[in-house]
C-alpha cells in the first residue's frame, strides 16, 4: 500500500518532461508514424525504441543542467567559451539550428492541425495554415493560451489512448512487432522515414525547454531523483503511443501505401470509433498542433535568450520578436501550397539532422566539473551520449548517400 502511494504521489509531481512529451506528440508524430506504418510496416520501429532511449538520456542531461546549475542550456553553451571569436560562432551554430529546426517544426505543426480542419471542413489545408498559425501567435501574444492549451493536452491525451487501445483490439503480429523493434534493418526508400522518426520524438528545441522549465519545480539536487522519475516515465509513455500509431497504420494499410490526407489516416481508428474515426483524429490533430504551435516558438525564444544572454521575459520586445518570427515563417510556408505531409516529413527529417549539433554541445557541458561539480556525466552517461550522436550522424550520411559512395 505504501509503494502504491509514493507512485501516485510521484505521478502527482510529474510537470516539465509532461511539456516534452505533449511536445513531441504534435501532428508531426501522428503524420509520420502513420506514414512509416503504411509505408514499411513494423520494419522501422527500432528506431523509434532507440529515439526513446535517445530522448530520456539528452532530456535528463538538460533537466539536471537546470537543476544543478540553475542554467538553461544556450546559457550554458554560451559561457563555455572564453575566446570571443569562438563564443560568437558557437551562439551563431546554436542560434541558427534551433530556429531552422523549429521553424520547419512550426510549418508541420500548422499544417498539422489544418489537416485536421481540412478533413472536417474540406475547406484547403493552405486557407487553414495561416488561420491557426497567427491564432497561436494571438494567444502567445496576450498570454491567454495557458487554459486553451490544458484543454488540447487533455484532447490530445483521448487521441493517444484511442491509438494504444486499437494497437491491442486489431491484434497485430506480435513476433513481427518485436522483429521490427530489436532487429534494425533500413528497406529501400526508408531512410528519410528512419531519421524523421528521430527527428519527431528527440526534439533539439526540448532540450533548451526542458533546462528552463525544471527550475520552475526543483530548486536543487534533491529534486534529482523526481526529474529523472518525470523524465523516464513520460516520455516512455509517448513512446508507447508513437510505437502504437505505427502498429496501427501497419495493420490497417495495405504495405507501401502513401497517406496524404486526414481522412486517410484516420481510418487506423476504425475498429474501435467506425464512423466516428474522421472526426475524432480530425480534431486530436487540430489540438496537436494547436499546443505544438505555441510551444515550439516558445522553445526557440528561450534559447536565443539563453545563448545570448537576453532576460527571458515572455512579454519582452526581444522575445517576442523571436517566437514572432518563427510563427510567421510556419504561417507563409503553410500558405504556399506546398503539399502538408511531405513538409511535416521533411521537418522531422530536418531536426534529425540539426540533432547531433545540439547534443555534442549538451554533451560538452555536462562534463564541465566547474558547473556541474559530482553532477557532470558518468562514464555511461557518456558512451551512450557518444553512440546517440554517432547514430544520428551515420544515419545523416547514409541519407546523404556519403556511406554509399565510401563504402558501396
Amino acid at each position: 500500500m505504501t509503494e502504491n502511494r509514493r507512485f501516485i504521489d510521484k505521478l502527482r509531481d510529474i510537470g516539465p518532461a509532461a511539456i516534452v512529451t505533449a511536445a513531441f506528440i504534435g501532428p508531426g508524430t501522428v503524420t509520420t508514424a502513420s506514414r512509416t506504418g503504411a509505408s514499411f510496416g513494423f520494419t522501422l520501429l527500432w528506431a523509434l525504441l532507440f529515439s526513446i532511449i535517445a530522448t530520456i538520456i539528452l532530456q535528463e542531461m538538460s533537466s539536471r543542467l537546470g537543476i544543478v546549475a540553475r542554467k538553461q542550456l544556450g546559457e550554458a553553451i554560451r559561457e563555455q567559451f572564453q575566446n570571443p571569436i569562438l563564443r560568437v560562432l558557437t551562439i551563431l551554430l546554436i542560434i541558427s539550428a534551433v530556429t531552422i529546426g523549429s521553424a520547419a517544426y512550426e510549418t508541420g505543426n500548422i499544417l498539422g492541425g489544418a489537416l485536421g480542419l481540412a478533413a472536417i471542413t474540406g475547406m484547403s489545408v493552405n486557407t487553414w495554415g495561416p488561420i491557426i498559425g497567427i491564432t497561436a501567435g494571438l494567444l502567445l501574444f496576450f498570454g491567454s493560451y495557458k487554459f486553451i492549451e490544458k484543454v488540447f493536452v487533455v484532447l490530445v491525451t483521448l487521441m493517444s489512448i484511442v491509438f494504444v487501445i486499437t494497437a491491442i483490439v486489431i491484434r497485430p503480429d506480435f513476433s513481427a512487432i518485436l522483429s521490427g523493434t530489436f532487429v534494425p534493418s533500413i528497406p529501400d526508400g526508408a531512410i528519410l522515414f528512419a531519421i524523421a522518426l528521430i527527428g519527431t520524438t528527440v526534439v533539439p528545441y526540448n532540450l533548451f525547454l526542458h533546462s528552463s522549465t525544471v527550475q520552475e519545480r526543483w530548486n536543487g539536487p534533491e529534486g534529482l531523483k523526481q526529474s529523472r522519475f518525470d523524465t523516464v516515465f513520460t516520455i516512455l509513455l509517448g513512446g508507447l503511443i508513437s510505437m502504437a500509431i505505427v502498429v496501427t497504420a501497419a495493420v490497417a494499410f495495405p504495405l507501401g501505401t502513401d497517406l496524404s490526407d486526414a481522412g486517410e489516416m484516420a481510418k487506423q481508428l476504425e475498429p474501435v470509433l467506425g464512423s466516428w474515426a474522421t472526426y475524432f483524429f480530425a480534431l486530436g490533430l487540430l489540438s496537436a498542433g494547436i499546443t505544438s504551435c505555441i510551444s515550439a516558438p516558445l522553445a526557440a525564444a528561450y534559447a536565443t535568450a539563453g545563448a545570448l544572454g537576453w532576460e527571458r521575459n515572455l512579454k519582452s520586445t526581444r522575445f517576442r520578436a523571436v517566437w514572432g518570427s518563427i510563427i510567421l515563417i510556419g504561417v507563409i510556408f503553410s500558405g504556399i501550397g506546398y503539399n502538408p505531409t511531405e513538409v511535416i516529413l521533411f521537418a522531422q527529417y530536418a531536426n534529425g539532422l540539426l540533432l547531433p549539433v545540439i547534443a555534442i554541445f549538451l554533451l560538452y557541458v555536462m562534463n564541465n566539473k566547474t558547473l556541474l561539480g559530482e553532477y557532470v556525466n558518468r562514464f555511461w552517461t557518456n558512451l551512450i551520449g557518444g553512440i546517440i550522436v554517432l547514430v544520428t550522424i551515420l544515419l545523416a550520411l547514409r541519407s546523404f548517400g556519403v556511406l554509399d559512395f565510401l563504402f558501396g
